[in-house]
Formats: structure tokens, sequence, C-alpha cells
């Protein structure tokens, strides 16, 4: 601070330089440069016309030591004895040392006798006491604590010894940061390939063997302190996780009542499943969590590639009680579980025999940049059902965190307890995985619904009381939270699940409408055929409505009297199976590449399908051998619908319940058709009054 005059301090006066010798009362003693002594009165001397305090030092504080200065991350010898020299050091300028018993300074350290003097009696005093020293060394140390303060009296290679880089070249480390930097989004290579890049930067900025590289294992040990947390020589997918990671500090997501903040995302699961091909494959999990009860709202398997609308389905099983199934235990409950299960059954009746598990009504639910969260079908749903979107940063997995964490908890808690059970990674993986007995998907995703049950009785390190701070489990936090914030149902219906579903805009022509080449229609279509449906901004089209997992039908909205007209598939007496979209383009590809027959391409489609599910639910060996790939998409189709005869066909008000949709085949030579789906809208309106 430049508004205290010290003793030793370099002062400009009368436009020459001069040091302050000493101070006694409001007499100044300056010495200048050529070593002129001159007397003045100290509020002449800041008055003066270009009077200038040139020392910039910091101040001792009252009681020794320096404002801001710390010794705490030193040495408790090396802080002592710089404490020690720093004591000497004051009395010397002072005449006063610091925390003495009287004010009044020693006749050989007086301000009034010259420095050098001074810096003679008290290297003769250290000597005495048995620290000798002599008045060059006093004087070096004066100078230094001048210049720095008490950290200034350290030896130098112990705080050098305190860098976390120790004694390298500054000019070694910038490079080796800029090369482990550059790291980032490069294949994972060694330290070797490290060290020739840092060479090459270094003769780069600094001129060849300017800068001289240390020794092998210290150049090992410096990159290891350089690249710390950076995962340099690790995962190139952790590194590259890492990296994004945000440099300011992290904001935890937070609700303060369920349906607050919900999370969805998917991810591969770690286990085989086996399908009907009798091959082993990987599946996806698609699951939701309530950020302030941490309860797994809802969660579906799927194989590889889910689509838009199983998010969107998703979003409607969150808001249907989970029923008790056979062979599940009491225990899981609602009416013997923590949840409030009499207040909620009196809100929802629906609740009265439901599994312990809350329904939580989603406000805002975050998400990833992935294209199923961000296609219009899931928006579209999620505008339908009130529910705000909120996708995180590009890259940006810690704006999710809560999922990605229960994702990692299902991963230890579930999967490595289950058959075919695969690890994170190759490395990882059982000799023997496909050899064991595995689970079909059905059976996974019930085992899976079991385990959830579980999850939401076990005590979570994430939630703590609001009373005792004990980890609670998710139904605990609910029935405190749902206390204060109440509970409101929101029940759905059957034409609420059709607009979960996926759009497209078409012209209802003579033959009906055509999507993909599969041409629907119904005799409901004749008042509206080649009319405009009165929707200026898509042309006068009609909005129909597909489920990609069963085509065997479409919804066609009735923009003239409201409602939806059902639409069955006209070749659908040639298909006795549920098929899905990949399906139906598998069967076009094996058309397109066989020789032709001269039927209509849809009907060579619609015969190669039925053809495909029929060899398909023959099994191996009954029939002509099917390819590769002929068995993995009639695996996939029949997957994709593992539970069909537990969800029956949406029942709209428009429609009769008892009519097949078709002209000239009966139920029975029709087979079983049933649209995919997570609830049926009519059975539970029954169910649940």
């Amino acid at each position: 601070m430049t508004g205290v005059i010290r003793i030793g301090d370099q002062v400009l006066f009368d436009e020459v330089e001069h040091e302050v010798a000493a101070i006694s009362g409001t007499k100044v003693r300056l010495v200048s440069v050529a070593g002129e002594a001159t007397v003045v009165s100290l509020v002449h001397l800041v008055a003066s016309q270009g009077f200038r305090l040139l020392t910039n030092r910091q101040i001792p504080a009252r009681g020794g030591g320096l404002v801001g200065q710390s010794l705490d991350d030193l040495p408790s010898a090396q802080a002592e004895l710089a404490r020690f020299w720093e004591r000497h050091l004051i009395e010397l300028e002072t005449g006063v040392r610091p925390g003495g018993e009287t004010a009044v300074a020693r006749p050989e350290y007086d301000p009034v006798r010259p420095i050098a003097e001074r810096d003679a009696a008290k290297a003769a005093e250290l000597t005495a006491a048995g620290r000798p020293v002599n008045a060059r060394m006093v004087k070096r140390m004066r100078l230094r604590y001048r210049a720095g303060g008490v950290r200034a009296l350290v030896d130098g290679r112990v705080l050098r010894s305190g860098s976390p880089f120790g004694r390298a070249d500054e000019r070694l480390v910038a490079a080796l940061q800029e090369a482990i930097e550059s790291e980032t989004n490069r294949s994972t290579g060694t330290r070797d390939r490290l060290r020739r890049r840092v060479e090459a930067i270094l003769a780069e900025r600094h001129g060849e063997g300017e800068v001289e590289l240390p020794s092998k294992a210290t150049f090992n040990r410096l990159a290891a302190t350089v690249s710390a947390g950076r995962h340099t020589f690790g995962s190139a997918k952790t590194r590259r996780s890492a990296a994004n990671r945000p440099a300011g500090p992290f904001t935890a997501t937070w609700a303060a009542r369920p349906g607050q903040h919900v999370q969805i995302d998917t991810t591969p699961l770690d286990v085989l499943a086996m399908f009907d091909d009798g091959v082993a494959r990987r599946v996806e999990l698609t699951a939701a969590v309530d950020v302030a009860t941490r309860t797994i709202t809802a969660a579906l398997l799927r194989p590889v590639g889910t689509k838009a609308v199983d998010a969107s389905l998703l979003l409607a099983r969150m808001l249907v009680p989970e029923p008790m199934r056979p062979g599940w235990p009491e225990v899981l409950r609602m009416s013997v579980s923590r949840l409030p299960h009499r207040s909620l059954s009196d809100i929802d009746a629906r609740m009265a025999d439901a599994a312990a598990k809350p329904v939580i009504v989603p406000e805002v639910i975050g998400c990833d940049r992935g294209k199923v969260f961000l296609s219009e079908t899931f928006e579209r749903s999620c505008e339908r059902l009130g529910i705000s979107v909120l996708p995180s940063h590009p890259r940006t997995p810690t704006d999710n965190p809560v999922i990605e964490r229960t994702f990692q908890s299902i991963n230890s808690l579930f999967c490595q307890y289950v058959c075919g059970y695969v690890g994170r990674d190759v490395t990882r993986r059982g000799a023997t995985v496909e050899a064991e007995a595995l689970w079909s998907l059905a059976q996974l995703q019930d085992l899976f619904d079991e385990w959830v049950m579980h999850w939401q009785r076990r005590p979570h390190e994430g939630l703590l009381s609001p009373d005792t701070a004990r980890p609670v489990s998710p139904n605990e936090m609910y029935s405190v939270l749902v206390s204060a914030a109440g509970y409101l149902p929101l029940v759905l219906t059957g034409e609420d699940y059709v607009e979960l579903l996926p759009a497209q805009w078409r012209t209802i022509n003579d033959y009906g409408v055509r999507i993909d080449r599969r041409t629907y229609d119904d005799m409901a279509l004749n008042p509206y055929r080649r009319q405009n449906s009165g929707v200026a901004s898509r042309n006068g089209a009609w909005e129909v409505r597909y489920d990609p997992y069963d085509l065997s039908h479409v919804f066609i909205r009735n923009h003239r009297e409201g409602g939806w007209i059902r639409a069955a598939w006209t070749h659908l007496p040639m298909v006795t199976a549920p098929f899905a979209d990949f399906t139906w383009r598998h069967a076009r590809r094996v058309v397109a590449e066989s020789e032709p027959t001269g039927e209509p391409i849809e009907t060579a489609t619609a015969r190669a399908l039925a053809d495909l599910l029929n060899r398909a639910g023959a099994g191996p060996g009954t029939g002509p051998e099917q390819s590769k790939t002929d068995r993995k998409v009639a695996a996939r189709t029949r997957a994709a619908t593992p539970h069909l005869d537990q969800f029956a066909p949406v029942d709209l008000r428009d429609i009769d319940p008892d009519d097949d949709f078709d002209n000239s085949a009966d139920d029975g030579d029709l087979g079983t058709v049933i649209p995919f789906g997570v609830y049926d809208a009519a059975a539970e309106a029954e169910r649940w009054p």
C-alpha cells in the first residue's frame, strides 16, 4: 500500500531517489543514492512537488506477519524458519521485535543508526545464539523481505518442490500441456508418441535442441501429473467426455416435488437376450427417472434401434399404475408399502390393486439430443400431455446426471446378476456367454419390471430424510413430497393413445390412402374420397397415424366430424402375424431382388412377407432354410411385440369393436393381429373406474 512510509522505503524527493533511513516522531532521515543525508519534516516530504513512494511492498500486520502472506502450504520446519527470520528483520528495521514485552528499541537497532551497522549487529547476535551468519547474509534476507514479504524468506528449492511440476522447465510443461490437449479427439496412443509430439512442439517454438527433454522416466512422471483426470492414455470415450466437462462449478439437478423434473434416456443393456432365430443379441433400455424421488417411472426393453414411438408410448406408461402380476410377492403390493395407499386410492381408484410404484405425471422432461427425443413424434406427444421438453447441451452428459447414474446402478444391481451379462466392454466379457441359458426379451422385460419394484423399496444414498438425514427409498421420499405437493391423476383415453403415434399426411383417393407402398381402405372413408380435409397448411391432406410395430391398420383423423377412422391394410388376409416397418422393408428388398412375377408389387411384397413370417413361425429345420437376414428380421419382429396378447386394439368412440375391417374374410382366417401399445385404454377404463 502506497499510503504508508517505512524505514527502508525508496522515495522520490526533489527529483532525487532517497532511502528512508530513520523515522523519529515527525522527522524523516533520508539518504540519497549519492550517500548524502537529509532530515526533513514528514509533512514537508509528502507535500513536496514530485514526491512519490517508489517501494511497492506489503505491510506487516499487527503482531508480525505480512497481510495476505501464508505459509500453511509449506513444511512446518521451513515455515518456522521463515517466521524466525521475519521477527529478527522487523526488529532490525524498526528497532522493536514483534511480540516483545517492551516497545523500546534496543540501542544497536535504533533506526537512527546506519542500516549497515544494524545488519552487522544482527549477524553478531544470531551467531552468538548458535546460528552463524554474516552481515552480508542478513542484508540479503532483509532485501528479500522488503521485496517479497515472508514467503521470500523461504528457500526457493522448497517453493519449487511444492509445485506440481517440480523444477521442470516451464517451456517443457507448456509444450506437454498443448500435446495432451491435442490428444482429446485422437485415438489413444502411448507415452512414447506423446514424447515425440512434445519434442516436435519444442523444436518448432524454441529451436532444435534448445529445450532438453528429461529422461524417459522423468518425462513419464511429468506426463502423469499434467494428464491427471484427462484419461490421456485410457478410454478415448471417457477422455472426450471429460474434456466436455464444464469448466465452472457444477450445478446440482434439483427438484422439490414429484414430476417437477424427469430425465429420460436410452442405453444399450449389458445383457444378451435370446431371439427366436436362436441368436443372442444386445437389447436397448429406455427409461425415465424422477429427479425428486429417484423413481424409475417407466422402462422399456427393445431390440437395438429404439424408435420415437417407443419413447412416446413410454410417456403413457408413466401415467398408468403398475399392476400386480402373477408370481410377484405380496410385499410388492402398494397397500403394504410405505406409499400413502389409502389417500392415493381415494383420489385415483386405479391404485387399489396396484404394485408399489407411484404414478408420477412429468412437468419437464430432460433428454439428450438423440434423434429419438428430438423427433416430431416425441415432441408432439409431450405437447399433447402438457410436458415441457428440455434438451441438454450438445455433448454434455452432465446435464442429465441422474438418469446416467441410474443406468450405472441398473448395471451393477441388476444386469450383472442376469444370465447373459457381458460386461461393459469386451475385456470384461465371459468366454461362453452365448452358451448360457439366456432369457428372451419378453422374459427379460418381466424380470426388470419386478426388479424396479424392489428398487423402489431400496434406500437411495441420493435421498435423505428431511428430519433424520438418513437415506430413504424412492417410495419413502415420494410419500414425504406428495403430502406437500399433492397428487392429480391424469387418465388417458383411446384417442390419447392414437395421438402418441407417428403421423403422415395423405390424400384419400378412390383406393384409400397409401403409406410406404401399402394401401389402407375402409367403407367409412367413402364420404371423404378425393375431398379436401380443410387443413390449409397441409394443402388439404388428411392426417394419418400409424404404429411402426403393427402396420396392419392406420388411424385417419376425421377433420370434418371429429374422431378417428380406422382403415385396415387391403392385403391383410395374406398375412397371419403382426409385422413391423423394418419387416416390411425387408420383404420389399426380397421382392426387388427376385424375378418379376407379373403381379403388383404390393401383392408380391405381401406374399413375401407372409412367407417370411410363416417360415419364421415354423422354426428351423421344418421347411426351406431361411437366410441369416431373414431369420434376424423375423426374430426382431417377434421380439418387438413380446406382450401383444396383453394389449388389445384401441377402442375408439367412432369404431365398432366387432368390425373386422375386411369384406372378404372372417376373423378366423385373419388370425390375431393386435397393435403394439403400452396399455389398453378401454380395458383400463373398465378395470379402474
